[in-house]
């Protein structure tokens, strides 16, 4: 009996020392479900207070899977009265980086030399829309410019000066409306050579249905394309015709037939700021305008020895005439009125004849038809051949009353076609010789 005791007494001290674990087990697990106030109650009753029947009553629930959750911290919440901070929140957001600064294209580039007078200029935008723009001359006089609604762009095509210094301002913004400003300057180019045009008719005259359009320039054209090219003719009302070069320095225009009496013509040579070749340009632009008068047209037969002078469809008048004997024959063709002169020294050195037949005579009204020294004039003297035989050196000879109403009457540019002589035709470079070319012939050239 007295044996068993201590085996009992050592029993019971193992089950208080397991009830003690137990119990210590439990105080931290409470530790970890609860608020630090219940905790620390918890705490007391687990230590002095503990007797057999209180681990007894912990140990069924106890093990160890529990005493492992007892010591895992709980997850931080975010419940309203929970002591766990709360993330860090900034009061305003961040701002967005600054835009690129706008910039400008410029043609042409800067510095650039040799520019055309008639180059176009250019400004683009890049990164954002123009604002203003500027062209000024060395002056500081602005040369004006289109600026595009948007501010896409800005150009011009300027009459510039030539050896001139241009400068182009240009500022743009950006997204964010800054403004970027750029400045760019170029040179025009300085032409080896220079040339003017003029025109014949000149500009406000009156001339006939055979009058063709002259342009001259006074100096040798290389490129007669690029200079054709920037003279334009307007008729109104509108009559097809074509351009014909007779020299390196002289270009004519005639319609397909005689002009339509009453119109009116409209040259434009735009040749300024062109290249011309080797080196030439234009000096400055032509523009010039002449009209057309009445039709008026006389027409001389060998055969009968008659002028015909024929205005807007009716004879007006009929004289007998005296052409160019047959060692002098005058020419055959459309004439054209050149020139008209009250009194006209008759000189034969002037078209080659001296010595034997040689003359030089001073006649009243002479009208020049040709370069080669045919005239219709007054020839007192063959009155009585005039209509019966040619007594001439190849003028058209009338009584001095038929040669002041024809002086009177015509204009420069009036034909006068003369038909059935001996001799050869009228040469097309002989005085306005253009219209004894067929127009598909002439309008090739």
């Amino acid at each position: 009996m007295q044996g068993q005791a201590p085996r009992r007494a050592r029993g019971q001290a193992r089950d208080r020392g397991r009830a003690v674990v137990v119990g210590v087990a439990a105080a931290v697990l409470l530790a970890g479900c609860t608020s630090p106030g219940t905790l620390s109650g918890a705490g007391g009753a687990g230590s002095a207070g503990a007797g057999p029947a209180s681990a007894s009553a912990e140990a069924p629930t106890a093990g160890p899977s529990s005493a492992a959750s007892a010591v895992t911290p709980a997850a931080p919440t975010t419940t309203a009265g929970s002591s766990t901070p709360a993330a860090p929140t900034s009061g305003s957001p961040t701002p967005p980086p600054p835009a690129p600064p706008a910039g400008v294209t410029v043609v042409p580039a800067d510095a650039a030399q040799g520019v055309g007078p008639l180059d176009p200029i250019t400004v683009t935008p890049v990164g954002g829309i123009l604002q203003t723009v500027t062209l000024t001359n060395a002056s500081g006089v602005d040369i004006q410019g289109a600026l595009a609604a948007d501010g896409s762009g800005w150009s011009v095509v300027p009459e510039l000066g030539y050896g001139k210094t241009y400068t182009v301002t240009a500022t743009a913004v950006n997204a964010q409306g800054a403004p970027t400003t750029t400045t760019t300057s170029f040179t025009t180019l300085t032409p080896d050579e220079r040339t003017a045009a003029s025109t014949y008719p000149s500009d406000g005259m009156q001339v006939g249905v055979g009058q063709p359009l002259v342009i001259v320039f006074d100096e040798p054209i290389v490129d007669r394309v690029a200079a054709q090219q920037a003279i334009t003719v307007t008729t109104t009302p509108a009559q097809a015709g074509a351009f014909r070069w007779v020299s390196d320095t002289e270009l004519r225009w005639r319609p397909a037939e005689f002009w339509q009496a009453g119109t009116t013509v409209q040259v434009d040579g735009l040749i300024y700021g062109r290249a011309l070749g080797g080196g030439m340009y234009g000096q400055e632009d032509l523009h010039s305008s002449f009209t057309i008068g009445r039709s008026l047209i006389s027409e001389v037969d060998d055969t009968t020895k008659q002028m015909t002078v024929t205005q807007d469809g009716q004879v007006v008048r009929t004289m007998p005439v005296s052409l160019g004997r047959d060692k002098y024959p005058t020419y055959n063709g459309v004439h054209v009125v050149a020139e008209k002169y009250e009194m006209k020294i008759m000189d034969s050195s002037t078209w080659g004849l001296t010595g034997t037949g040689a003359y030089r005579t001073e006649v009243q009204w002479a009208t020049r038809i040709s370069n080669s020294g045919e005239f219709v004039h007054a020839a007192p003297w063959s009155v009585e051949q005039q209509g019966f035989t040619n007594v001439s050196h190849g003028c058209v000879n009338l009584s001095t009353e038929n040669a002041r109403w024809f002086y009177d009457t015509v204009l420069p540019g009036d034909p006068v076609i003369i038909r059935n002589t001996v001799g050869p035709a009228l040469e097309s470079w002989d005085g306005y010789g253009d219209w004894q070319i067929p127009f598909e012939e002439y309008s090739a050239a």
